[in-house]
């Protein structure tokens, strides 16, 4: 796979990819099908594993070569002994999660930095639909409020206030939207959240 076809799959993991280092050790949770593992193995030289809990990713990971732990969240990294990567990923997983500031102290635990990804709440067709008196269905929050997957709603204000609070230093968030950078009324206009985090 090359970087264009990482562009057109999913243009907001083309995006993310420009900050993981050549040759960095990598350890992407809730992986989902291996597909950025597979770009950053191929293309940057990097090295690392896949945390995956869904039964049919797991045979897609396998198919990109992906080393992959079949493992839930919340549990999987207790397996990883400090500072063992250079980056962790988070992307677009971290509002599956019951505990998501255990998973955050364990994610800074494991690496020296991470990068994370979510769907920011305070996008503005969200709150329309918040206004309009009906749950936000888009396509970063594809899913209907009674079968959502997702278990956390979070705005970009909140996350960063949660980062501080469990250790980690913001160095760049990114409000993105259909893998754009969006740089006026970022926490209005930006559909997807990602932040660039290290270890105070």
């Amino acid at each position: 796979m090359n970087f264009p076809e990482l562009s057109v799959l999913r243009p907001d993991l083309a995006f993310i990819a420009h900050w993981i280092p050549a040759g960095s050790q990598v350890l992407d949770v809730g992986c989902g099908d291996g597909v950025m593992l597979d770009y950053l193995q191929t293309d940057k030289a990097c090295n690392g594993y896949g945390i995956e809990i869904d039964d049919a990713r797991i045979p897609e990971c396998v198919a990109r070569n992906v080393s992959v732990i079949q493992q839930d969240l919340e549990g999987g990294l207790a397996m990883f002994e400090d500072n063992a990567f250079d980056n962790v990923l988070c992307l677009s997983a971290l509002q599956m999660v019951k505990d998501v500031e255990g998973i955050l102290r364990e994610i800074a635990r494991v690496g020296r930095e991470a990068t994370v990804s979510f769907p920011n709440f305070a996008y503005w067709s969200h709150r329309v639909a918040l206004l309009r008196g009906r749950m936000p269905v888009s396509k970063s929050l594809p899913y209907e409020w009674y079968d959502t997957p997702n278990l956390r709603c979070a705005t970009i204000k909140d996350f960063e206030a949660l980062a501080n609070d469990v250790g980690l230093d913001v160095l760049e968030c990114v409000a993105l939207h259909e893998g754009r950078p969006v740089t006026f009324l970022p926490n209005w206009r930006g559909s997807l959240a990602v932040f660039r985090l290290k270890k105070k």
